[in-house]
């Protein structure tokens, strides 16, 4: 099962208020807030990933993808937007 990150309701991203051990059940409740590569869809941290596993290569991620260079710095471009506006 994945993690939910946003609100079925309002589409507003959700806090975390409780996290168990699965080793001996311990567990912490509060309301944290997700870090902000947890807040991004389920797509782009897939891209993040792949991001990661290419040594940080957008040259190889494109030939990967089967897409241009500038296509896929496009893609890099606008995910660098939505984290400096998540974090804000």
């Amino acid at each position: 099962m994945k993690l939910p990150i946003v609100c079925p309701s309002c589409d507003h991203t959700l806090n975390v208020s409780q996290m168990k051990c699965p080793s001996c059940a311990t567990q912490v409740n509060g309301d944290y807030e997700l870090p902000v590569l947890l807040k991004l869809s389920r797509d782009d941290q897939e891209f993040v990933l792949k991001f990661l596993l290419s040594s940080g290569s957008i040259k190889e991620m494109a030939k990967q993808a089967e897409l241009s260079y500038p296509t896929m710095r496009n893609k890099m471009d606008d995910l660098i937007e939505k984290v400096k506006k998540l974090q804000n």
